[in-house]
């Protein structure tokens, strides 16, 4: 697990994120941070760093996997929570996400489902293209496959 104080965004992404929300985007993140419900770390030091780094809105699940809540990805509660709170139609959101969590999340609610290959989105993508994924896991399919996050900014803001 990594903590508040101990992450580092890869180079270019706050410009990216600057960019996103220059275009009038809402910047949320949603994180699984069982250390939380474990009184290893604080809801609100994980608020103040995401908020630092530029998020708008932070969806935190401080529960850890075996208290079956349906807010830890892969369940949807995180983005329906969002959806709820700002008024959003999850069929024209994007999750940018580095884990098969994220994207069966987002795949749930019809959101627009990006792969990155960054942090754990390198072991992602390998168990993708080698079909490692099964059941459930194994028919969900990213949109788009990008190398980094700022390349799927890039993506989203390319003119159609």
């Amino acid at each position: 697990m990594i903590y508040p104080g101990e992450f580092e965004l890869f180079p270019n992404v706050s410009k990216s994120i600057h960019q996103l929300k220059e275009s009038g985007a809402l910047i949320c993140s949603f994180t699984n941070q069982p250390g939380i419900s474990m009184g290893e770390v604080t809801f609100d030091s994980f608020d103040k760093e995401l908020r630092d780094f530029g998020f708008d809105k932070i969806y935190l699940c401080p529960h850890q996997h075996h208290e079956g809540c349906e807010c830890r990805k892969p369940a949807s509660g995180m983005l329906k929570k969002a959806a709820n709170d700002n008024n959003l139609d999850l069929k024209k959101c994007v999750v940018i996400g580095d884990r098969w969590t994220d994207l069966i999340a987002a795949d749930e609610v019809g959101c627009m489902k990006i792969l990155v290959q960054t942090g754990s989105g390198k072991e992602t993508y390998y168990k993708y293209i080698n079909n490692q994924f099964f059941g459930r896991w194994g028919e969900i399919r990213p949109d788009f496959i990008s190398k980094n996050f700022n390349e799927a900014v890039n993506l989203l803001m390319s003119p159609t």
